[in-house]
Parts: C-alpha cells; sequence; structure tokens
C-alpha cells in the first residue's frame, strides 16, 4: 500500500530495535539510529489513536512562523574588517520551509551558476529519493544550473516555492545584492541546501481539526528534512546551519517532544548548527496559565469561540505533581459535569441542545514528560463563551497551561478572555540546544508585537536573541520585494550570522569543532543589552544579536579587528 494512504507514527526507538518489535506488520521507516516512522492503515486510526499508539508518536502539525537589518547587527562592520571579512564562504545554509524560486537573481553567482549545492522536494516523488529516504526528489547543483542555462528551467527542475516563505528565508539567509531593492543577504557567499516540505496529510489535518485550505507540514517531514541536511554536509564535507521558519503550538512547551529531541541531537555535533524561530503566539490571546489555590481546588477558563472555528484542538498541561480534571459549560448553559481523571481517558461528549462533539483524552502520565495531558479535540463548536473548570486534587498549589493551534489554524477571533503571554514560545523553540531567534523593529528598538515570549514550561532560558524582523525586505515568489515581518525572518537573519561565525571558527580553522552551543555562547557574548533590563529576559532573551561585538570580545584571543 502507498505511504500517502497510511498514518504515520513516530516511534524513538534510539538504539534499541526491540521497540519496533509491536510494529513488525507494518511499514517501517528507519530515519536513523533514534527515530523511526511506523506507517499503519488509516482505519486503525481512529478516535482512540492517542490511547492506541500514545502521544508522542502522532505527529504534531506545524504552520509558517532591509538594509538597516545588516547595520543594526554591524554585519558590514565585520565585512569590511580586511581581517575577518566574513561572507559565509565555505559553509552551507540549510533551509527547511515551502521550497525556493532558484531563478531569482539574489540566488545565480555572477558567472551565471546557482548557489544551491542542492534541493530536496518532498512533493515530487522519483524511483530514487536521495540518501535512501521514502519519497522525494533531489536536484543537485549541476541540474540546476542546467535548467538555469535553458529556456525553460521548470523542464529539468520543477521544483518550485509556490508560496514564496522559504524563498525569502534563503535570501535573508544567503541573498546576493540587489541594489535597485537596497537588498543583500547576510552570508551572500554561502550555499544552500534546500527542503520543500511536503504539505500534511489529510487524515492528520482531520485528526486536528485543520482547515482544509489551511497550509501546515507534518512533523516527521520536517524531522526527514533534517536528516537530509545532515546527510547532506556529510556528503559535501562542509559545515552547515540548518534553519527552519515553522512551528507548532501544541505539545509540553518543555522540548520533550521528537523534533525537539532530534535537533538537540544533531545540534550537539561539531558543524551542525541549529537556529528556529521563537513563534508569534505572544499576543494572540491563544495561551492560558494559572495556578490553583488547593483551598479551592479549582479555576475557571472562559474561551471564546469564534463562528470562524468550529474545529480545533486544544490541550492542557498539568504540572506535576497536581491531578487535573474538567467540566465544561456550553455557550446555551449546557453543563457537563466533570470528568473524572484516571490512568487513560477517552470520552466523546455530545450535547442536546448543541451541534458540538469534544473528544476528551486524559493521560495521567505522558510517556516522555510525566506529566498529565488532556487533549480536547473539539467539532462544530457553537460560537460564543465556552466555560471549562479545571480542576486540581491535592494540598499543594499547582499549575497548569492550555494552548490553542498556532498561525492561521485557529482564527484571531478564537480566544482566551484572560490569556497569558508568556510559555508561548513554539516548538522546537523549546528544545534545549537550538538557537532560539524573536523579532525587534530595528527603527523602534522594540520587540515585535506578536513575537512569542518565553520562558519554556520547565523554566529553559528561551528565545535565546533578538534579531531584526519587522518589515525586512527580501523577495517573493513572483521576484519582487515585499516587507516581511515575523521570528521566521529573524531566524534566517540569525543563520546567516551563523554561516559567518562558522566561516571564521570551522573553514578557517580558528575553532574547528564549533556546535551549537559554542555559537551560541558568543552570540550571547556579544549581544547588546538594555541596561534597563535584566538578563536573561522573558521577551529579549539574552539581548540584540551584533556581530561586531562578538570578535570585539574575542580581540585579545585573536587579531581580528
Amino acid at each position: 500500500m502507498q505511504r500517502e494512504a497510511l498514518a504515520d507514527l513516530i516511534i524513538y526507538y534510539l538504539y534499541n530495535p526491540q521497540l519496533l518489535d509491536r510494529y513488525r506488520e507494518f511499514t517501517i521507516d528507519i530515519m536513523n539510529q533514534s527515530f523511526a516512522i511506523v506507517h499503519v492503515p488509516l482505519d486503525l486510526f481512529d478516535a482512540r489513536a492517542l490511547q492506541t499508539f500514545g502521544y508522542s508518536t502522532i505527529p504534531y502539525l506545524f504552520g509558517i512562523t532591509s538594509e538597516i537589518s545588516l547595520n543594526v547587527s554591524e554585519v558590514y562592520r565585520v565585512r569590511s574588517s580586511p581581517v575577518l571579512n566574513l561572507r559565509g564562504e565555505g559553509t552551507l545554509i540549510g533551509i527547511i520551509d515551502t521550497g525556493i524560486d532558484y531563478t531569482n537573481p539574489v540566488f545565480i553567482r555572477e558567472n551565471g551558476r546557482t548557489k544551491i549545492a542542492a534541493i530536496w522536494d518532498q512533493t515530487i516523488q522519483s524511483d530514487s529519493p536521495p540518501f535512501n529516504m521514502p519519497f522525494g526528489t533531489e536536484y543537485s547543483m549541476e541540474q540546476i544550473n542546467r535548467a538555469l542555462a535553458s529556456d525553460n528551467p521548470t523542464e529539468i527542475v520543477p521544483s518550485i516555492d509556490e508560496v514564496g516563505h522559504g524563498t525569502m528565508m534563503a535570501a535573508v539567509a544567503a541573498g546576493n545584492l540587489d541594489d535597485d531593492a537596497g537588498f543583500e543577504g547576510v552570508a551572500p557567499d554561502a550555499e544552500l541546501v534546500i527542503v520543500k516540505l511536503r504539505q500534511a496529510k489529510q487524515y492528520l489535518k482531520d485528526y486536528f481539526f485543520v482547515p482544509d485550505d489551511v497550509l501546515c507540514f507534518q512533523e516527521n517531514h520536517i524531522m526527514w528534512g533534517i536528516e537530509y541536511c545532515v546527510q547532506k554536509a556529510r556528503s559535501l564535507d562542509k559545515p552547515i546551519v540548518i534553519c527552519m521558519g515553522v512551528g507548532t503550538s501544541l505539545g509540553s512547551h518543555d522540548g520533550s517532544n521528537n523534533i525537539a529531541i532530534m535537533l538537540d541531537i544533531v545540534s550537539d555535533i561539531p558543524g551542525i548548527i541549529t537556529v528556529v524561530p521563537a513563534g508569534n503566539e505572544g499576543n494572540m490571546r491563544r495561551h492560558f496559565f494559572e495556578n490553583i489555590d488547593p483551598a479551592i481546588g479549582n479555576t475557571v477558563v472562559e474561551l471564546n469561540v469564534s463562528e470562524q472555528d468550529p474545529g480545533f484542538t486544544m490541550e492542557i498541561w498539568g504540572n506535576s505533581p497536581g491531578i487535573y480534571s474538567i467540566d465544561i459549560l456550553s455557550p446555551s448553559g449546557e453543563y457537563i459535569s466533570r470528568i473524572p481523571p484516571s490512568l487513560r481517558v477517552n470520552r466523546t461528549i455530545t450535547f442536546i441542545y448543541e451541534p458540538a462533539v469534544i473528544y476528551v483524552d486524559y493521560l495521567l502520565s505522558e510517556t516522555l514528560t510525566g506529566d498529565q495531558l488532556i487533549r480536547l479535540r473539539c467539532n462544530n463548536m457553537t460560537p460564543g463563551i465556552w466555560t471549562f473548570t479545571v480542576y486540581s486534587r491535592g494540598d499543594l498549589e499547582t499549575g497548569f497551561h492550555i494552548w490553542l493551534p498556532m498561525g492561521n489554524m485557529i482564527s484571531n477571533e478564537t480566544y482566551f478572555l484572560q490569556p497569558d503571554i508568556y510559555t508561548t514560545i513554539t516548538t522546537p523553540g523549546n528544545a534545549l540546544l537550538p538557537i532560539v531567534a524573536t523579532a525587534y523593529n530595528p527603527i523602534s528598538a522594540s520587540l515585535y508585537f506578536f513575537s512569542s515570549r518565553g520562558f519554556t514550561r520547565n523554566e529553559r532560558i528561551k528565545p535565546t536573541l533578538a534579531a531584526p524582523g519587522v518589515n525586512y525586505i527580501a523577495p517573493d515568489n513572483n521576484k519582487q520585494f515585499i516587507n516581511y515581518s515575523g521570528t521566521s525572518v529573524a531566524a534566517a537573519h540569525t543563520a546567516g550570522i551563523v554561516a559567518m561565525m562558522v566561516e571564521w571558527g570551522i573553514v578557517r580553522g580558528n575553532a574547528p569543532n564549533l556546535d551549537t552551543v559554542g555559537i551560541k555562547n558568543y552570540l550571547i557574548a556579544g549581544a547588546e543589552r538594555n541596561p534597563n533590563l535584566s538578563y536573561p529576559n522573558r521577551d529579549w532573551g539574552y539581548g540584540i544579536l551584533n556581530i561586531y561585538n562578538v570578535f570585539r570580545s574575542l580581540q585579545a584571543d585573536y587579531a581580528i579587528i
């Protein structure tokens, strides 16, 4: 049976193939020594899928997250140094996103040849995917150059970026100078490795009640993209900066999910540096947090549901050692009494006076975190105020978080009446090791209004740094230059700066074993900090990115400035 007609499960087996024995009757794709993807018939993936297969096996759905920008990060100042003159030469920047318009001049060198080392298009099927991966087609630099020299490039390399988001990110990180537009990428001499993500399978969009017309990607496909970047860098024997512009609000927000674990593994390898966005959920009113007073024993949560959002998924994560349960009050006043906690609860809630159906799953101890999860998959929701009372059992004050979906998986008119802007970093920004970029406006020196705020649920310091990400001029998929805002822009800008650091450290031999943590520490040391704020900061991380300050802090050890 074709994999497209099967449901995907992510199995974290970590050098122990025996953990895969229960799935031997199904198709299994080994991704690496830590993860495998199991494909099961769709009829097995029903309303009890979370209880049947486990929370961590079901892939999350991820959405997409000017010249002055180069000046404020002092990129030009480092380039103009006769000793440094860093432009990303000898490095790779991997962009995992919506693809690339490889015919755009910002990706073509003066000799007419591409600066793209390879494109892996997951949406185009072939008989020989790269590195024995189970799907997609790879296009080499040679093929792209032949396409550029032809009258019909897409007949040779048919990969295109229909959205433009990946094109923007690649250009911000490593695009050529365009004088007319006043644009130049941060590390224009770096080569690009592009992963065009395939859209999520329909069964998973149906499971999470994501509208059909919403662009989103599933976790295991993004993980395959990470694996491809690692393998490509090894085959080319070059260091790589891996950057992605996607995120999800579902999950534990403590770095305990599969993609975060994978990023932590690869981030610890010398020559592989990972950069991810913080997300744009800070002021979207999609997060709720409260501590429950044991003397009271419960907290009331009010959620306004828009008529635009008949279906969505939300998750309640309880902090240990609390044990949590809920009741539900619909807009018409219909009351669903408290659903008592149990080791595993799977209930379908229907209403007499409402068309709504709510699928409720309790896990008292989710496998990867050990914390309690209550997942509510809501369908045909009546517009209005829905009230959820969350109860905690015990004599200790304990807290819980609730997250709604991110981006355009839900409208702006479905929100908590008493939201919390913090702990809104999207996954994979909650992972331990990657560099997490938030966005700020370099003209007003203010944080981007929608930037997700830290820290993580287990108090990891995220975001790491703030980078330019407001009204950033970059090309779209129609070869026009427009303004972009968001933390994906900031992540791409940061990836370009990291490539400059990699050129100095690894390519030139000043610090040949640099990994993500090493680069992160250099960038933190050089960050600009406001004397009126305390750091690390939930909004700004360790401060504003400034590469010149990094090298100034190293001046005593290296004659570089």
